[in-house]
């Protein structure tokens, strides 16, 4: 019995450590950036961290720095909401997809368009291969098509001869493809979908490789790899955060927050094991509900002590994009609401983790 007391009382004060750096967090000033007049669909830090490109249901991607929110220009062209955005290794590239039906490829320093490749439904997802010589597309599930994916070669010194039919199409998926990303050295595609799937490809072939069945329950609405791609998460309505072994898909923890998730990313430093996840009640009863009551705080979770930390609030509707700069500094998030949060972090946060482990340690040796 004694043992049972020291081991809670020693998860109790480690954990207390984690939500006391969070309270921390929560008396600094987040940078919040209006500069959408609608809502917000994704959010995505350049290779460097220093800047941040977003998107809305508005039509018109825009980047601004990340260390003081200060918006440096916007990307015309598009004619419906778009729903995602990639940015190539050395932030010269822009790829954006939207529900005009376009996939378009922009010059960052500049905004322009380069090229347009035309679907036959909205663009629901694009991402550039490690070494800017293919990239994905997703296609949506309407107007008569079926979930697909694409690999387009890309060839950036010849866009006026570039053949406009795709590489591979990728089949499988039952219901609307929500996230596909490239894999560590393009050996693989994952994708997420409205079929509670998470399903592994071949880049090359389109053969599946690995498929994860039985383990979301609901619409999967995210999927985001770790800056090394060694781990993967995903965001899920059915209110669980899960984190994944790349190469294998072996579920490693699966976290409840109560609420149902948009989406998810990891920290991208090893001395801070954590998960950030956020969604909230539905866009369509926003209306209706309290910010308390709705749910909208994005939430901290350590996937290494397996314990929830605590959660920071501030949008007044459903978080819908989240992300991690790759130097594990800051992080930002975007709303219903229209707005971008930037959170640089405490120095507290670094230090909870090497606290309580250092707790745990103690307490350990102690009972030898």
């Amino acid at each position: 019995l004694s043992r049972a007391r020291e081991a809670r009382s020693s998860s109790a004060s480690g954990l207390d450590a984690a939500v006391r750096a969070l309270a921390a967090m929560g008396k600094i000033r987040p940078i919040m950036i209006k500069g959408h007049e609608r809502a917000l669909t994704m959010i995505k830090y350049n290779r460097d961290g220093d800047l941040i490109f977003s998107c809305s249901k508005d039509h018109v991607p825009s980047v601004w720095y990340s260390e003081n929110g200060e918006r440096i220009g916007t990307y015309h062209g598009h004619c419906g909401t778009v729903w995602c955005l990639d940015v190539n290794w050395d932030s010269t590239k822009l790829l954006s997809g939207s529900a005009d039906n376009c996939c378009k490829l922009w010059e960052v320093q500049s905004g322009e368009c380069l090229h347009t490749w035309k679907h036959t439904a909205p663009v629901r997802c694009v991402g550039f291969a490690m070494g800017d010589k293919r990239f994905l597309t997703v296609l949506d599930n309407i107007m008569g098509n079926v979930p697909t994916i694409y690999v387009w070669e890309l060839e950036l010194n010849n866009l006026a001869n570039h053949p406009d039919c795709p590489l591979l199409t990728i089949l499988g998926h039952t219901g609307k493809i929500g996230r596909a990303l490239w894999g560590p050295l393009n050996e693989a595609i994952y994708s997420v979908s409205d079929d509670s799937t998470l399903r592994m490809w071949d880049p090359d072939s389109g053969e599946e490789k690995h498929v994860m069945e039985g383990v979301h329950t609901k619409k999967i609405t995210d999927l985001q790899l770790s800056y090394d791609k060694t781990l993967l998460c995903t965001s899920c309505t059915d209110q669980f955060v899960r984190l994944f072994e790349t190469k294998t898909l072996r579920l490693l923890y699966a976290f409840n927050s109560e609420r149902p998730l948009n989406s998810a990313a990891i920290s991208p430093l090893p001395h801070c094991p954590y998960l950030i996840a956020g969604g909230g009640q539905d866009a369509m009863s926003v209306t209706t509900t309290a910010a308390q009551q709705g749910k909208f705080e994005t939430l901290f979770f350590d996937h290494a002590f397996g314990e929830e930390l605590g959660c920071i609030g501030g949008h007044f509707g459903p978080v819908n994009t989240l992300a991690f700069a790759p130097h594990g500094r800051s992080y930002a998030s975007g709303g219903e609401d229209g707005y971008i949060r930037i959170h640089h972090l405490d120095q507290e946060y670094f230090e909870a983790y090497e606290k309580k482990v250092t707790e745990s340690g103690i307490l350990a040796a102690d009972k030898a």
